[in-house]
């Protein structure tokens, strides 16, 4: 048993549903926690050791130079360390609940190992979890959730074209994260009492981020999503009589700091606010399959762990990063046991005030008819110039001071969550442009009587109200040739929808392409094409195109010098026409998920509708690729009626290999959900071997 863990566990009872979903029993929470982590390690061993090796910086060892970046940026973060931090600081009560899950993973990482055919493939044997493993796993999941990778790209705008352009690519979007939910409250259901649904949207894993699982002991009986290596149900739950879901706030709760560094024989020291001062300093070793160790320097200031440049670099790329587990030791992990416990809203809201990151919009029912929309997590306060760019260490000015309140909301018949400014506006920089948000409450508020089974309909919306700018601007373009005149006709009679059987569509995504291709060479831009020499880690944030694509819109009504709007889109859609494709959108935009181990040989996904801004959200890169690398890791729809009515579905499967791997698959492409299943007559008992 796990340091720190006492109280004895017995064997839970594993059953299965027809989609190999796993519902748990056990006589008491530690047992049940335990069949947990036994259950995940069985169905998931792969995908839970290659993050137990990211989180401690070593999965180049067995995945090779590609993963050298990362496990790089994870000692430097001190992402294990901070874990074992956070760890050490909990409860015993807590402690010892994380420890049974762990205790349960070690007791199963054989048998899942042995299930799994990349251990075989890349040598790999399964390790040995330590009691803060999860914790790491979720600083992993996270670290870089919020994105302050963006303050390092405004510092190169900023640097490359002058302070005055630093919000130039302000687009109020993330391209890392998004999530849609909502709550009707009884008066908008059948059956009159409230429903939530939604799906997050995350980059698009095999096996998936999130692992459906049910959870019941005589203390609680809670059915949801996990994350896999986490024990619990952090993000969203249906316990009978409340349930809970979330989306990303968008807010700002990590910070950049600039750092002078010096060395002093084998030490380093840290120019502050109080002058030159002692930082941690070690050099770690990672080991590389195929390839010589690599050397990494792990420095750590009074403002946090060094994750770019040092003594002997560019001063101007050196920057630290300071962010809450890392400066209070507390990753809110007491939460997760309290809200298997919780019963009612009030119950939802309280464990809530311990939450830490990702910091969340929250929207939470029970059936006695309590509503919750808020905010939870930490939000450090401090200058308002810390939200925007890379600041000096050295100032004091730019400090911590305390902590933001979280707000609160009522919830006045529909309440809509979608990353848009609205109940966290005064915490965040960025947020989602409001297209998905507007278009579900169009869609909830035009219709009643609400079922769960319904919810598909607003999961699986196609329309592209971003879509409306470049048209506008489109229309007005003159000087076409016929083929380009005929083409923007067709284009401003279609009906904006993202549909994978649509030739318009494919042909908006084409026009959309040209112009983000055109704006990223223009002179005005051209001198950002060269990424700042920050850590391979953040390139996502720093490559030109990409952030021109997410953009469009703001950058084309910006004031850029030399821009004749007209022109670039009038060559844009003479391009298109001239190529005349007749491609329909789902020919290219495709399922790709991410993979630790690659298959190169495997084929393309299936055909996908929707797009980054349609509520149906499958993303791709604008101007760079068509194929959807992030989307809805999961949908579902909570009834507080009947929990049995509820339904879910995820892009893949239900385990990481085996039948049960993709069986999800076709239903999640059609937009279908799944019934939960709550009768446990109906579902089988797995017994060992």
């Amino acid at each position: 048993m796990s340091e720190r863990t006492a109280t004895p566990v017995h064997s839970g009872r594993r059953y299965r549903d027809a989609y190999g979903i796993p519902h748990l029993r056990a006589d008491d929470p530690g047992s049940l926690a335990h069949a947990q982590g036994r259950v995940t390690a069985h169905d998931r061993a792969w995908q839970i050791e290659v993050e137990r090796h990211r989180s401690q910086g070593t999965s180049a060892a067995f995945l090779g130079a590609n993963a050298v970046a990362w496990d790089s940026f994870a000692r430097r973060a001190r992402l294990d360390d901070t874990a074992r931090r956070c760890h050490a600081a909990l409860d015993p009560a807590t402690a010892e609940w994380v420890g049974h899950y762990v205790d349960g993973v070690n007791a199963g990482l054989a048998e899942g190992a042995a299930r799994a055919p990349e251990f075989a493939a890349t040598g790999l044997s399964p390790g040995r979890w330590q009691p803060w493993t999860p914790l790491a796993l979720w600083l992993t999941h996270h670290v870089l959730f919020a994105g302050f990778p963006t303050k390092l790209w405004r510092e190169h705008v900023a640097r490359t074209l002058g302070p005055q352009a630093a919000s130039l690519f302000a687009v109020d979007g993330n391209v890392t994260s998004g999530s849609n939910g909502w709550l009707l409250t009884g008066e908008h259901t059948a059956s009159g009492a409230a429903l939530i649904a939604g799906d997050p949207h995350r980059f698009i894993e095999a096996p998936g981020i999130y692992q459906q699982i049910r959870l019941a002991c005589p203390e609680y009986d809670v059915l949801g999503l996990a994350v896999p290596g986490i024990p619990g149900i952090a993000h969203f739950g249906h316990a009978g009589e409340v349930a809970w879901a979330i989306t990303n706030a968008m807010s700002d709760y990590q910070d950049a700091y600039a750092e002078r560094l010096r060395r002093r024989g084998t030490q380093v020291e840290a120019y502050g606010p109080d002058g030159w001062r002692p930082a941690y300093r070690q050099v770690e070793t990672i080991e590389v399959a195929g390839a010589e160790p690599v050397e990494v320097e792990v420095i750590e200031t009074e403002r946090g762990p060094v994750i770019s440049g040092g003594p002997d670099d560019d001063p101007a790329i050196t920057v630290s990063l300071r962010h809450p587990p890392r400066v209070t030791g507390d990753l809110g992990f007491a939460v997760l046991p309290a809200l298997l416990r919780a019963r009612t809203v009030a119950d939802i809201d309280a464990a809530l005030d311990g939450w830490v990151e990702p910091v969340n919009v929250v929207l939470a029912a029970d059936t006695a008819g309590g509503l919750l929309h808020r905010v939870a997590g930490r939000v450090p306060r401090r200058h308002p110039d810390n939200g925007l760019r890379v600041v000096p260490g050295w100032e004091a000015e730019h400090a911590w001071r305390g902590w933001h309140p979280m707000p609160k909301s009522p919830v006045d018949g529909v309440a809509v969550m979608a990353n848009e400014r609205g109940i966290a506006a005064a915490l965040g920089v960025e947020f989602a442009p409001p297209y998905r948000a507007d278009r579900i409450r169009e869609l909830l508020t035009t219709g009643s009587g609400w079922h769960p089974e319904q919810m598909s309909t607003v999961h699986t919306d196609t329309y592209l109200a971003a879509a409306g700018p470049l048209l506008d601007l489109l229309a007005g373009v003159d000087g076409l040739s016929v083929v380009a005149a005929d083409l923007r006709a067709r284009l401003l009679r279609w009906d904006r929808r993202m549909d994978a059987d649509s030739v318009d569509a494919a042909t908006f995504a084409d026009l959309r392409a040209a112009v983000v291709r055109r704006l990223a060479a223009h002179p005005a831009l051209a001198a950002l094409a060269e990424p700042p020499p920050y850590p391979e880690v953040f390139r996502p944030w720093l490559a030109l195109p990409p952030r021109v694509g997410y953009a469009l819109t703001p950058l084309l009504r910006a004031d850029l010098p030399g821009l004749d709007r007209a022109a670039l889109i009038r060559d844009a859609v003479e391009e298109v026409a001239a190529d005349g494709g007749t491609r329909r959108w789902g020919d290219r935009h495709r399922l790709a998920p991410w993979r630790a181990l690659p298959d190169p040989a495997a084929p393309l996904g299936p055909e996908l509708s929707g797009d980054h801004d349609c509520v149906l959200a499958t993303s791709g890169v604008p101007g760079v690729t068509d194929l959807c690398v992030r989307g809805p890791a999961a949908r579902y729809a909570w009834d507080l009626a009947r929990r049995e009515d509820s339904r879910w579905v995820v892009p893949l499967g239900a385990d990481g290999t085996g039948r049960h791997r993709d069986d999800q698959l076709p239903l999640w492409v059609r937009g279908e959900l799944i019934e939960v299943t709550c009768d446990w007559n109906r579902l089988t008992e797995e017994h060992d071997a």
